[in-house]
């Protein structure tokens, strides 16, 4: 048994989405989050910039002691992974692979869109992956860089978003798809949206669901989960406070929590 936390970090709000998921897959286990919110949106940036802040992103969340990692973030995922892996001896998990398998396992005209940032689309992350397990596949990518501010600002339902959704997605559908990742930790905050513009013939494959299963299955196979029967106390960290951060943790975690602003740039 391991009773260290897991930590979890991304750019800003959207890892939450994640940390969701890993709480209801492991309710038992204590969560240490990062959200870089000063430095928010990764997907913009240059692959060194962003495996640069991820580096120190991990520097955080090691000096809280935490037994494992995941890349709540798909451009991260993306572009700094193996490095990450190569440079930190922690397991550290990803968001790509996990949702790549799980949109070729439930494709059935092997037609699959992804949503995501421009770095990610840039990477071919997901594509490759899903090239791997489906080889037959057709994978079309289109970056969505507004829909990450836009989740940030807390606009969900708001008729700006469903336009911009409209403009971004219609090429994919246009393209025959039956199956779309969201490919950004962001999107799912967005889902109701994106729902109504692709429609109910149009399965939405959820990245951070597919990786907390997998965390979950690490952990139990190597015997490190956490044994205390006391509720967990999770720890929310910022390298920015903002109002948006606390109002959509409360709306994705169904609990208020408080959070505390560090200096990311000191490690």
């Amino acid at each position: 048994m391991d009773n260290r936390p897991i930590g979890i970090f991304d750019s800003g709000v959207g890892g939450l989405t994640v940390a969701s998921r890993v709480m209801s897959q492991l309710p038992n286990e204590k969560i240490v989050y990062f959200g870089d919110t000063a430095r928010v949106p990764y997907g913009s940036k240059s692959k060194e910039t962003v495996t640069k802040f991820a580096k120190q992103d991990v520097r955080f969340l090691l000096s809280k002691n935490v037994k494992a990692i995941i890349i709540a973030c798909n451009t991260v995922s993306s572009n700094s992974l193996e490095e990450l892996k190569k440079m930190f001896a922690i397991p550290i998990f990803g968001v790509v692979r996990p949702g790549a398998k799980e949109a070729a396992k439930i494709t059935k005209n092997s037609k699959i869109g992804v949503i995501a940032t421009s770095a990610t689309v840039r990477s071919d992350a997901y594509k490759k992956e899903i090239l791997k397990i489906k080889p037959n596949a057709e994978v079309f990518s289109k970056a969505c860089p507004l829909f990450v501010p836009l989740a940030e600002e807390g606009w969900a339902d708001e008729e700006i978003t469903r336009l911009t959704a409209e403009k971004y997605i219609s090429e994919l559908l246009e393209k025959g798809i039956d199956t779309m990742v969201m490919g950004c930790t962001h999107y799912p905050l967005l889902k109701n949206c994106i729902k109504k513009v692709v429609g109910d013939k149009i399965v939405l494959v959820d990245p951070a669901y597919e990786t907390s299963l997998v965390a979950k299955q690490y952990l139990t196979k190597n015997d490190m989960l956490r044994d205390s029967q006391k509720e967990p106390k999770h720890e929310f960290y910022v390298s920015d406070t903002t109002e948006t951060f606390d109002k959509i943790c409360y709306e994705a975690l169904h609990k208020k929590y408080e959070t505390k602003e560090i200096n990311i740039e000191s490690f």
